[in-house]
């Protein structure tokens, strides 16, 4: 009888409390990198492709529950327990800009053309941050039904997709006018909203069902229902034939985005899945934990002619295009490099 193989991670720690979020940067002339948000107040900064630590963004005082890069990956942006969003330079580790609220700041994104921070929490309230004039008032669309849960940019920022965490459904705002033109159904609160990277289709996760809209005409394409209940779901980006999904059952799924069968379902987590996201080539995908880790899976296993690897296990690939980054990171010098490992 054939044994069937197991796929091994690149579990990477760091965090001592559960990771919550976690966003891909887009592929940039340095490679592509990785920021997890975790309760631990703490935001990290990797190497997307080898899960190499960069950096950690020192300066919240509470739980961290969102995180984004901007398009070059130049700038990040973390929304935190604390009552305040913080935008910081990628390069150095720097603050940049502390934007005050007057709650919990559960979600952020920068628009695709990096100029606009948007944030949305507990005080639900979207708000827009201009970055070329951040000590201007942010520009406050009108208010949203219940306690803002995720955002996300869509239509070249024309639009503005929000989800709550208290009700079911994802609202569609028109950035002009500022008001909601359109719902997306859904039976549970959406607890992850993602547009995909040719901005065809949005994938949601509410309850124990996944599903997928058409990002243009704002149609149901598909929903599958999931073995338990879901917390974030993301679809391949090159192909968009599969899909991955993490929950409170603590494992990784991937599913045929067509027929919506299992093909792997990835386990080593020792908490439930909170967040997954796919690397923006579609070559591996993340998954962060109540347990405090983030694992990196492979889609497929390399070949071992692909990624030569070093003799503790870590391979080399990419290393050169983060030099630059890690370089300029000023990092404390008490605070030690997370570990890496596999398995």
């Amino acid at each position: 009888m054939e044994k069937k193989k197991v796929a091994v991670p690149l579990v990477c720690h760091g965090h001592s409390r559960p990771v919550v979020d976690l966003f891909y940067s887009p592929v940039t002339p340095d490679g592509y990198f990785l920021i997890s948000a975790s309760k631990d107040g703490n935001p990290m900064l990797r190497n997307g492709e080898t899960g190499d630590w960069i950096g950690t963004f020192q300066g919240h005082k509470g739980a961290v529950w969102s995180c984004c890069l901007d398009t070059n990956a130049l700038h990040a942006a973390s929304g935190s327990a604390d009552f305040s969003a913080k935008v910081w330079d990628a390069l150095t580790g720097d603050e940049l800009h502390s934007f005050e609220h007057k709650h919990i700041v559960r979600a952020c994104t920068f628009s695709e053309d990096t100029h606009l921070l948007l944030t949305g929490g507990v005080e639900k309230i979207l708000r827009v941050y201009d970055m070329n004039r951040p000590d201007a008032a942010p520009r406050e669309l009108d208010k949203a039904p219940g306690n803002v849960r995720t955002v996300a940019w869509l239509h070249s920022d024309q639009t503005i997709l929000s989800s709550c965490s208290d009700m079911g459904g994802v609202r569609l705002w028109d950035v002009r006018t500022g008001k909601i033109v359109q719902t997306l159904e859904t039976k549970a609160p959406v607890t992850s909203a993602e547009v995909s990277q040719d901005s065809r289709f949005i994938t949601t996760a509410d309850g124990s069902s996944v599903k997928f809209w058409d990002a243009n005409h704002f149609g149901l394409v598909k929903s599958y229902d999931m073995p338990c209940t879901v917390e974030s779901a993301s679809l391949e980006p090159k192909s968009g034939s599969k899909f991955i999904v993490g929950g409170e059952d603590m494992w990784v799924h991937l599913f045929d985005f067509f027929t919506g069968e299992e093909i792997t379902c990835n386990k080593g987590h020792h908490g439930p899945v909170h967040c997954v996201r796919f690397a923006p080539g579609g070559e591996s995908y993340a998954s962060g934990s109540e347990d405090g880790t983030i694992r990196i899976w492979q889609l497929s296993p390399p070949n071992a002619d692909d990624n030569e690897v070093t003799a503790n296990g870590k391979p080399t690939v990419g290393v050169n295009e983060v030099a630059r980054k890690i370089e300029g990171f000023h990092i404390p010098k008490e605070e030690q490099q997370p570990q890496q490992t596999e398995g």
